[in-house]
């Protein structure tokens, strides 16, 4: 009677076992196929283009015909205030601090040698390369212009591998492809809602993404912008794992478990 009771209740343990498998897989997969899809296919956010703000770093190098003469619009000073602007670099990331670069004042402006101060904020990189290579024919024949973002940056913290501020050399990154640089989530990443903290004309906007959704690829939060939070929320139960009475709990109750069924047997 007692072998009978002892099977059905490692049936019974297995089972559960198997059932919580199940959940976790579940739990940890990312774009899954929601049951009202019909197909493989879903509609993508549109790509988010970065405009130029006041506080960012921007790298101008100039060629032209004569490079004599073109060296004079590349002087390569180092930004002294730029660390306070972009914070920590990321590994294999770009560092302003040591990185040749203009400053963009609070009006909106950079100074260019002989050029004189060029407005560049709400631009693009490819607006402000037309508007100061217009600016510099008055002075180079033929000129070539090209203007990048030096201090273009999300800040990853939560649940993930390698929390940090990784700067983004090529303007635009999406979401999944900044959980890649950071190591991917980690188990106890709660992947149904990631929360996003954005700057939004003076005010913080704070969205949610679902990462076990396939929708996530058409959310207005799937391509990152410049200075934007990625935050993974821990389960509930990374918290009862760090929690110190949880773990005295368990103990105490496997022990207990334990006890009664060594006392069963004698």
């Amino acid at each position: 009677m007692k072998i009978d009771t002892y099977l059905k209740l490692i049936i019974i343990l297995l089972c559960a076992c198997l059932f919580s498998s199940c959940f976790s897989v579940k739990r940890l997969t990312y774009f899954q196929k929601t049951n009202s899809a019909q197909s493989d296919t879903i509609a993508v956010a549109k790509p988010f283009i970065s405009k130029i703000q006041p506080g960012d770093i921007i790298s101008v190098f100039v060629s032209s015909l004569s490079p004599q003469a073109s060296s004079f619009f590349n002087p390569y000073t180092t930004v002294g205030s730029a660390q306070s602007a972009n914070g920590s670099s990321a590994s294999g990331g770009v560092n302003a601090s040591t990185t040749p670069g203009y400053l963009v004042d609070p009006s909106g402006e950079i100074e260019i040698p002989l050029a004189g101060t060029i407005k560049v904020s709400s631009l693009t990189t490819t607006e402000a390369r037309d508007t100061i290579k217009q600016r510099l024919k008055k002075y180079l024949m033929e000129p070539t212009v090209t203007v990048r973002v030096l201090n273009y940056k999300i800040s990853m913290l939560g649940e993930v591998a390698k929390p940090s501020v990784y700067v983004i050399p090529n303007e635009q990154v999406t979401l999944p492809e900044a959980l890649s640089m950071a190591g991917d989530l980690t188990n106890f990443a709660n992947r149904s809602d990631i929360l996003i903290v954005r700057d939004n004309n003076g005010k913080k906007e704070f969205g949610h993404v679902n990462l076990n959704s396939r929708e996530v690829y058409s959310s207005p939060y799937y391509y990152l912008h410049s200075n934007d939070v990625v935050y993974a929320r821990a389960v509930k139960a990374r918290a009862l794992q760090m929690d110190p009475t949880f773990r005295i709990e368990t103990f105490v109750a496997s022990l207990v478990s334990l006890i009664i069924v060594l006392k069963s047997r004698l």
